[in-house]
């Protein structure tokens, strides 16, 4: 399980890389709010989906 995840970071989620690049907004206990580039506002439960960290900020 990655709880390594803040506000802030740039994460994409590799089984859905049509979202693009998204921007956590809150994290409370296991799910994550994030904002993608192309699929708009996502929650996310991080024990069913293990996002990565992007390496670089949307441009």
């Amino acid at each position: 399980m990655q709880y390594d995840l803040e506000p802030g970071n740039y994460v994409f989620n590799p089984s859905e890389k049509s979202w693009g690049i998204g921007q956590v907004q809150s994290i409370i206990k296991n799910k994550a709010t994030i904002n993608f580039q192309n699929a708009g506002k996502k929650v996310i439960n991080l024990n069913n989906i293990t996002l990565e960290k992007a390496k670089n900020e949307p441009k």
